[in-house]
């Protein structure tokens, strides 16, 4: 009786490594190829009689050779290894030993020296090359700007009711933002089908998406900084009789910080109470939607104090997360680090006499209240001197 058990084995339909790539296989696979001089050392083990036989030549050592300078020898040397064996083809089958070693002389040191001199010669050109490329100037902008720069990535959506969901997205900008006339300020993802994970169905976009905008204020007031750009985006599902239904609304704040931010933004959508909206919604698409999306948070057409929503139904939906990566550039920023370096260097000149000057400020301090108190007392009268208050108080500044 035979058992046989199978095994799922990944068998890789291509080779994994490419030894000798033909020209063509560099061309269409972008392989960094770097043009290479070589050289062979063949030699003829033939037997005395039968020299110059194309079947009998071996190659013993290939030297390679580039632009810059590598050099490039297989095999490698032996040092303290074994030789290297070299079976002939034939009815001998002879063995042959091979023994490669470096022979070279070692450099002097003028020579050496100047081959660092000259390296370091062509190690500065290449630099200065470089930087006539990029430019050393750089960028500062006018007093009063501050340069906000995102790139951003909306990476999953999740909780929604239906399936192959795309989001549609814009950025509103406040008073004083102005942004590049290349710049778009709105755009739309692709469908995506979602994936059940747990308890929840998520469509992962990975999505990318990269914006720049300038501040600028007349008058340095920190207060308006604080109105930040804002994105207002718009769930939707696509069927397959390519009827779209609206599947949430929300807004993302731009973050007033530097650095990285994960935010989750969660969704929700306008509701129409009835069974025909419920069917109409189901079977043709449409949904109520919303003719400012900026009523998400405050619309602009906004007049007065207050924002009623009284009597507008509403349903929860599901979440959109966003990775946000930020940079702000300001004069604002290295003014107050130059700022903060000089006054740690006053610190550092002070040293330990900061501390001992901070006591004689307070003692200082405290001598000038207790003067104060006898004036003062001195110019009370008698029988108000005498109550229960007064004379604790004038107790204890005199224990002092």
């Amino acid at each position: 009786m035979m058992s046989c058990v199978c095994r799922d084995l990944t068998i890789p339909k291509s080779k994994l490594i490419t030894w000798e790539p033909t020209e063509e296989f560099v061309r269409s696979c972008h392989v960094v190829n770097n043009a290479m001089q070589t050289m062979y050392i063949n030699a003829d083990l033939g037997p005395p009689g039968r020299l110059g036989d194309k079947n009998n030549e071996y190659v013993l050592v290939t030297i390679k050779t580039d632009e810059n300078g590598t050099v490039i020898v297989k095999p490698d040397f032996n040092k303290d290894k074994e030789p290297y064996r070299i079976v002939t083809e034939g009815d001998k089958r002879e063995v042959w030993c091979l023994t490669v070693e470096n022979v070279s002389k070692s450099m002097k040191t003028e020579e050496k020296d100047k081959e660092s001199n000259m390296y370091k010669d062509l190690y500065v050109r290449h630099k200065d090359y470089l930087n006539s490329l990029i430019g050393q100037d750089f960028e500062v902008l006018p007093v009063g700007t501050l340069r906000y720069l995102m790139n951003g990535e909306i990476t999953t959506a999740k909780g929604f009711e239906y399936d192959n969901l795309y989001i549609h997205f814009f950025v509103e900008l406040p008073n004083n933002w102005s942004s590049l006339r290349s710049q778009s300020l709105s755009g739309v993802t692709q469908a995506c089908r979602t994936k059940t994970l747990g308890k929840d169905n998520v469509a992962f976009f990975s999505y990318p998406f990269n914006f720049e905008a300038f501040f600028m204020s007349e008058k340095e007031n920190e207060e308006c900084i604080l109105q930040w750009p804002v994105l207002y985006f718009k769930v939707l599902s696509l069927d397959s009789w390519q009827c779209y239904r609206t599947e949430g609304y929300g807004y993302l704040l731009f973050p007033a910080t530097a650095g990285k931010h994960t935010v989750t933004c969660n969704t929700w959508r306008p509701l129409q109470s009835g069974t025909v909206s419920a069917l109409r919604r189901f079977f043709i698409g449409g949904s109520p939607e919303l003719e400012d999306h900026s009523y998400v948070r405050v619309p602009g057409t906004l007049k007065g104090e207050r924002l009623s929503r009284f009597g507008f139904w509403t349903e929860t939906t599901g979440s959109v997360a966003f990775t946000l990566h930020c940079i702000q550039q300001s004069r604002a920023f290295v003014d107050a680090t130059l700022m903060k370096k000089r006054r740690q260097q006053v610190f550092d000149q002070l040293g330990g006499f900061s501390q001992q000057g901070a006591v004689c400020n307070i003692l200082e301090a405290f001598q000038r209240a207790r003067r104060k108190m006898q004036e003062a007392r001195e110019n009370l009268p008698r029988d108000l001197i005498n109550t229960p208050n007064v004379s604790q108080i004038w107790t204890v500044f005199s224990e002092k």
